[in-house]
């Protein structure tokens, strides 16, 4: 009986076309909005920043940039970590290259820089696509963590290979640093986490978002049309390399804050973001973030159950995360490929319906 849209009427087509037409999501997307920026900075400490909330909307920006390429334009990609690594020596270059800019326009040149660099290794799409392209940015994926390896310049010639960011202020605030507060790790990261959800969700939204699912759905017919494949798929690689180099950036920045390319963006990290879209549900914006929070929340989960609780081994409870994701992944490709938010969806039209038979 709460979840009603009786009485809720538009009068014009913008107000029907908006992203929450029934009002009960509006309010409910507010409350989650406020609790976020108004609530949880007051209350959070270390262990639930850097074990839960910041990892995950770093995750989510991640997430959200791999489902604008595989889930709405339907190229599949294997190189998320090496173009997370792209954002995050990119950030480390312009952050001891440029001290007095603020770190937040380092964020942004990065996320372009890796744009450009995804732009460039999805021109192979435009002669090759599915498991091909799969490969292409595979290697993609390799090379860069190579390239990241073996020239010093873009590690500053440090003898232990590693990159650490400087502390850098915003408003006052560390966010970089041995000095930082939680909050102001968690704030910077929802801020961009914020700003890129509503940027992602409107360009999905409009004639370029429409002219990505046109190519994913049949690209010949799309081209048929008067969608242009090198325009369509060039633009969705390099937005998503914005996405997934801005959350490079981050995690290196504000939440690692020292990395070696091999350990904190090798192949792993490429899966690990995969497995998100794919569980959260492909083609979603919301699938993004449930994809993202759910195996963030995974291992908190089994190690707070397995280890504290039922006092099991800890390599036994890091085998059965495996397990857990591997057998979620079969089954949603089976039963249901468009993932959490298909079943967040379903929940939602039988609320709307209760308690009447659906």
């Amino acid at each position: 009986m709460i979840y009603r849209e009786a009485g809720d009427f538009k009068t014009s087509y913008p107000s029907d076309s908006q992203t929450f037409p029934i009002a009960f999501d509006r309010y409910r997307y507010w409350v989650v909005l406020a609790v976020a920026y108004l609530v949880i900075p007051y209350f959070i400490n270390d262990y639930w920043a850097n074990a839960i909330l910041v990892p995950f909307l770093i995750y989510a920006i991640a997430a959200i940039g791999l489902n604008i390429l595989t889930g709405y334009c339907g190229q599949v990609s294997l190189g998320t970590g090496g173009f997370m690594a792209v954002g995050a020596y990119s950030c480390y270059k312009l952050m001891t290259g440029f001290p007095d800019v603020s770190i937040v326009i380092h964020i942004l040149i990065s996320g372009g820089i890796t744009a450009v660099v995804g732009a460039a290794f999805g021109l192979p799409s435009l002669r090759i696509k599915g498991f091909y392209l799969a490969v292409a940015t595979l290697a993609a994926q390799f090379f860069l963590v190579w390239l990241f390896n073996k020239v010093g310049w873009f590690y500053n010639y440090s003898a232990s290979g590693q990159i650490s960011a400087p502390e850098r202020t915003v408003f006052g605030y560390a966010v970089t640093g041995a000095k930082t507060a939680p909050a102001s790790q968690y704030l910077i990261a929802l801020v961009f986490c914020t700003l890129c959800a509503v940027l992602a969700r409107n360009l999905t939204r409009g004639t370029i978002g429409r002219s990505w699912m046109a190519i994913r759905d049949m690209d010949i017919a799309a081209e048929i049309i008067g969608v242009n494949p090198l325009k369509a798929k060039l633009t969705a690689f390099a937005v998503s390399s914005f996405f997934i180099g801005i959350s490079g950036a981050l995690f290196f920045s504000v939440y690692l804050g020292a990395a070696e390319v091999g350990e904190a963006f090798g192949i792993q990290k490429s899966f690990l973001v995969l497995f998100m879209v794919i569980l959260g549900g492909l083609g979603s914006i919301f699938g993004s973030f449930a994809g993202a929070a759910f195996l963030v929340l995974l291992p908190v989960l089994l190690k707070v159950v397995g280890v504290d609780m039922l006092g099991w081994p800890t390599d036994l409870v890091s085998h059965l995360r495996l397990v857990i994701v591997g057998g979620l992944i079969m089954f949603f490709l089976i039963k249901e490929p468009h993932g959490l938010a298909q079943l967040w969806r379903l929940a939602k039209e039988k609320l709307r319906l209760w308690p009447f038979p659906y």
